[in-house]
């Protein structure tokens, strides 16, 4: 067993941790002892524990084998294709090739140009969109309880992040997929 498989779980258990921790804290918090910069930290943090309990384990495992392999067959691709467009996913796609995935390297962890690369291809969009999709419904159910709490702003701030931050990425993978699947069927 490699040191990641260990050590990426264990942050992901951490995360996880932290997430509770601080919706224990959210939870029984009158939004108006709130500064609005407090909000918005604690939202952003909030934010980035659940993506990152969801992201962390999936480097190390194969997460995306918790849904049946029927949820990653695209059946509808023109809702992808307009979910993609009207929405400006290609614009993310743009940022991250600029900055993460610029480098050759980077690219390489997703596509590495060979006929076993297309299956990795596929795997790690698999992988990627189970992190995304897990982090978005648990913050989109964190981000409800929060609104009966009347942690407006905080919710405001929290959608704004997963809509971006999970919801973009998930459209991307399955419109990544979408391709894939065109060109295999031609």
């Amino acid at each position: 067993m490699t040191l990641k498989k260990i050590l990426l779980p264990l942050l992901s258990l951490f995360l996880l941790y932290r997430s509770i921790e601080l919706c224990r804290y959210l939870f029984v918090t009158n939004p108006n002892s709130l500064t609005n910069f407090g909000s918005l930290l604690l939202a952003v943090l909030l934010s980035m524990f659940v993506t990152g309990t969801f992201a962390f384990v999936g480097f190390a495992y194969p997460t995306n084998v918790v849904l049946p392999s029927s949820y990653y067959t695209v059946s509808n691709p023109k809702l992808i294709t307009s979910f993609y467009n009207r929405l400006g996913v290609k614009y993310l796609r743009g940022v991250l090739l600029l900055t993460f995935w610029g480098t050759k390297k980077n690219r390489k962890t997703f596509f590495n140009g060979t006929k076993a690369g297309i299956e990795n291809f596929i795997h790690m969009t698999k992988q990627s969109e189970f992190g995304h999709l897990g982090a978005f419904v648990v913050i989109l159910i964190l981000s409800i309880i929060l609104l009966i709490q009347k942690h407006y702003l905080m919710v405001s701030v929290l959608t704004i992040i997963n809509v971006i931050g999970n919801f973009y990425p998930i459209v991307l993978q399955r419109f990544h997929r979408m391709r894939i699947a065109r060109v295999f069927n031609k």
